[in-house]
């Protein structure tokens, strides 16, 4: 049998090592040592790290690469972006839309980023970000699965005309139901936002994911509604709270309630460390809190946990280029995720747990699983994170759509070795 494409000598995330990954139509076919067939393409990865695509499972595409229009964040807070993105939502066009989106995507799959969930604003009348990025999710459908979320940034409540633009938003195809009920003018308010939009998902037999307490508060519970409502409407494994910073300024006794509910509700969570640790905190002097959300306990409970990047040179954001390596560093860090088993978690934040929590069908790297994987410079995934190892090809359904010479430096010191690759410093233990 004459394969499409046949990958020689990898290591896996599993720790499998010297494996060779054949592919056919698509699909991988077989995963074992020293497979012999003809292919029309092969790869060596001579004992490099073989993985599956990144996934970012909370973005705004919308605002993308917009940053300086029609200025700058000068504060650098939540508060000013969002008023920010109201001053800049008039002027959008369709085409700048499309265009800023399109170069987005190109990046993300340089950086092998090949499923994105972004969040869409509907409070704008003309849904001009929705009929938009409709475009951009058909046009980039041969590299990248874009799930759009129906996002009222403004606040469901706030506007008499923001529940009918979400229906029609969703009668427009997107994917996903979202909300904000922190950004609500009330508490109240808040929570019967969190039950319309339920029920609207639910209606509609589509998934969830709600911006839900991004803020220093630790009154701002939200959450707890939106645990409740998913097991209420048996909606478990289908929804999402996305950000949940303000858990981290919440007293323990009540985490210690809160966690199980989300448990038993199977609710999913995503942080977006590069945005939760540049945003939260603001009110604060010293010591100044962290912000994000309580990763470790989350994970200790069972929950699903994702990391997202949030945001790109934006209103909120003025760095960031689509590599979830970095985001997933970040959130070590800020998580004091340390631990052998902690860093692995982390690249599962930015792979496999966040496949999980946008439902993707067929992903990983398996036999009869998608031929979507990555080959970075790494020899494994702590090493992958340590070094935001190069992304040496990027493949797609068994096709090579990105390429990235290895990074090696050539030095000239005498009697030196003339070359220096990063990856020949690390540990390579079995630890």
């Amino acid at each position: 049998m004459s394969l499409d494409l046949l990958v020689k000598n990898a290591v896996l995330t599993t720790g499998e090592t010297g494996v060779d990954i054949a592919v056919k139509g698509g699909k991988i076919t077989a995963i074992e040592k020293d497979i012999t067939a003809d292919a029309g393409q092969v790869i060596e990865a001579q004992g490099q790290l073989v993985s599956a695509p990144f996934i970012d499972p909370h973005f705004h595409m919308d605002a993308t690469l917009s940053l300086g229009l029609p200025r700058m964040n000068e504060s650098g807070t939540l508060l000013e972006g969002i008023s920010l993105w109201g001053e800049l939502k008039p002027l959008l066009t369709i085409d700048a839309v499309v265009e800023r989106a399109l170069r987005y995507c190109d990046l993300a799959v340089s950086q092998g980023l090949l499923a994105i969930r972004s969040h869409v604003d509907v409070c704008d009348d003309r849904l001009l970000g929705v009929e938009a990025l409709l475009d951009v999710k058909q046009r980039i459908a041969p590299y990248i699965d874009l799930q759009l979320v129906a996002f009222p940034q403004d606040g469901f409540y706030r506007s008499a005309t923001t529940k009918s633009n979400l229906l029609r938003a969703l009668d427009m195809g997107v994917d996903v139901v979202g909300g904000i009920p922190h950004f609500e003018r009330t508490m109240n308010d808040g929570t019967r936002s969190v039950t319309a939009l339920m029920e609207i998902a639910a209606k509609r037999g589509l998934r969830v994911d709600m911006h839900c307490d991004e803020s220093d508060d630790p009154m701002s519970r939200h959450i707890e509604t939106l645990a409740v409502e998913t097991q209420r409407l048996g909606m478990q494994g289908r929804v999402t709270g996305s950000h949940l910073t303000s858990m981290h300024s919440m007293d323990n006794y009540y985490v210690s309630k809160l966690l199980p509910l989300m448990a038993e509700a199977d609710v999913h969570a995503i942080a977006n460390p590069l945005i939760n640790i540049m945003l939260q905190g603001r009110h604060d002097t010293y010591p100044k809190r962290r912000g994000q959300t309580r990763v470790r306990e989350l994970r200790d409970y069972g929950i699903t946990v994702g990391f997202g990047h949030d945001c790109v040179m934006d209103p909120w954001y003025s760095l960031g280029n689509a590599d979830m390596l970095e985001v997933a560093s970040m959130g070590l860090h800020v998580g004091q995720l340390a631990s052998r088993d902690d860093l692995r978690y982390s690249f599962e934040a930015v792979t496999t747990n966040s496949a999980k929590i946008m439902g993707l069908e067929d992903y990983g790297v398996k036999v009869g699983g998608n031929a979507d994987f990555v080959l970075l410079q790494a020899h494994d995934a702590i090493e992958a994170i340590r070094l935001k190892a190069t992304r040496l090809a990027v493949v797609r359904r068994g096709k090579v759509i990105a390429q990235t010479a290895p990074r090696l430096t050539n030095l000239s010191l005498e009697g030196r070795p003339k070359t220096v690759n990063a990856a020949d410093y690390s540990p390579h233990t079995n630890a």
